[in-house]
């Protein structure tokens, strides 16, 4: 609905928004009278064994394809019975843990490594490895007139609506933009994982200074950083960051990086690829994909619930007032009544989530750092008690476990990112997953991907137009 307070008065502004507000009324009349034909009856998923969402009655995902660029993994086998276990997590056949290991403890950024391992299937030498990042760094200058033609143009409040049309507006300033041969598509993709961090960034600082009157500095990337580094800088009127919140930030790209093909932006990223399209069409639909709050917008309802936890349970460390509430976040008694702990729980991981294990050990030295570790003692302490609470009051085919959102958006807000661009930053650490899955859809898609749909409306005669009544 149009916000009266921000449209001056006078007659012809007047009359777009009684127009504007009229055809809305009347768009919601239709909606109304049509939604129960849409309904279909709940029993009948059942009777014809139908997949809801893709998944089994137990929550586990219809095998829809095979990839070999990363493996989910949450149970084992003993003596021929499937038993839930620690979560796994490897890209390109590499535990996470090795990799996360294996750049940190020589004191320098992965992301781009992961990059190459995701795209290449294999990991860089060093050589390879500086080679590919005087390539990103030779892409992460954005066209000509870029911001001013498309970002400044028409901003939006929602980042990932104006990444989008970022993503779509490419496509007028590539040379090649329709070719799907490998080599052209592996440039789109370098391309498009290069400049998502600036692309994200100069939307949202449009958006800040059209719509709230927020002063806009505009950063040119530095070629000698890190992606990481370079959201940042770019991201902070002074350019400025510690070591310590550059390297946080580096880690959570590389565990967002990718996620096995089934996700639901990865699956919409294999879809569009099989109908042959462009590679813009392909990632601006994935990005359409995980705005959706079901997916991608998770780490802002935790923090959304904590601010909530903060109002109700003043003192972090009364552990009895802590467990009451989240009893009553499963009672749909507190926040928004849905029943849920968000950062709770996973599609496939029981005992635990690899990602959120890693990520919450480097959140807790940062909140050392920024002085606010009872916050993340708090976190920890809700991880804890909601384990105990779920297992309690659900019935559960497997175990719970925190999942990374409980503890993203946390570090986000420790580094003064703003809630517009969390989901961004979720976006622009899975272009890399989706850049791989697009290559290899190209090479192993024989075929459109077409489910079916079984039709469970009864045939019915035409009525001509006189005698048709409003039931």
């Amino acid at each position: 609905m149009i916000n009266k307070d921000l449209v001056t008065v006078s007659p012809r502004l007047n009359e777009i928004v009684q127009r504007f507000e009229t055809n809305a009324a009347k768009s919601g009349r239709l909606a109304q009278e049509s939604e129960e034909r849409y309904r279909i009856p709940g029993e009948l998923y059942g009777k014809y064994d139908v997949k809801r969402g893709l998944r089994d009655a137990d929550g586990k995902g219809v095998v829809a394809g095979l990839t070999t660029i990363s493996q989910i993994s949450a149970s084992r086998v003993e003596n021929g019975v499937r038993i839930p276990d620690e979560g796994k997590l490897l890209y390109r056949g590499l535990r996470i843990q090795d990799l996360v290991n294996g750049f940190i403890s020589q004191d320098r950024f992965g992301y781009e490594e992961i990059v190459y391992l995701l795209l290449t299937g294999a990991l860089p030498t060093k050589e390879q490895l500086a080679d590919f990042h005087g390539l990103i760094s030779e892409y992460q200058i954005l066209p000509d007139k870029f911001k001013s033609g498309v970002i400044m143009k028409m901003p939006s409040e929602n980042v990932m609506s104006m990444l989008e049309r970022c993503v779509l507006s490419l496509h007028a300033v590539d040379p090649n933009p329709d070719d799907t041969s490998l080599e052209n598509v592996m440039r789109q993709c370098l391309e498009l994982i290069a400049r998502f961090p600036a692309m994200a960034v100069y939307s949202y600082q449009a958006s800040q200074y059209f719509r709230q009157g927020e002063s806009m500095v505009y950063h040119r990337p530095d070629p000698s950083k890190s992606i990481a580094e370079n959201f940042l800088m770019l991201l902070r009127p002074d350019g400025q960051y510690t070591k310590l919140e550059a390297r946080l930030l580096d880690l959570a790209l590389v565990l967002h990086a990718e996620h096995g093909g089934g996700n639901n932006s990865t699956f919409t990223v294999h879809v569009v690829t099989s109908s042959g399209t462009d590679t813009y069409s392909t990632i601006a639909a994935a990005i359409g994909s995980l705005k959706g709050p079901k997916h991608g917008g998770a780490n802002l309802k935790v923090m959304e619930m904590f601010d909530d936890l903060k109002q109700n349970v003043p003192n972090w460390k009364d552990e009895d007032a802590l467990r009451d509430y989240l009893r009553r976040l499963l009672d749909r008694e507190a926040f928004d009544r849905s029943g849920l702990i968000y950062g709770m729980g996973h599609a496939v991981y029981s005992v635990s989530d690899p990602r959120a294990e890693l990520l919450k050990t480097f959140a807790e030295k940062l909140s050392v750092e920024k002085d606010c570790h009872d916050e993340f003692l708090l976190y920890a302490n809700v991880e804890r008690i909601a384990k105990e609470l779920i297992s309690e009051k659900r019935k559960i085919y497997k175990g719970v476990c925190a999942n990374i959102d409980l503890y993203s958006g946390f570090v986000y807000r420790m580094l003064g990112i703003p809630n517009d661009l969390f989901t961004p930053l979720f976006a622009i650490a899975r272009i890399a997953g989706w850049s791989a899955h697009r290559l290899e859809e190209l090479i192993n898609g024989t075929k459109i991907i077409r489910p079916a749909y079984l039709a469970v409306s009864e045939p019915r005669e035409y009525t001509e137009l006189g005698h048709r009544s409003t039931d």
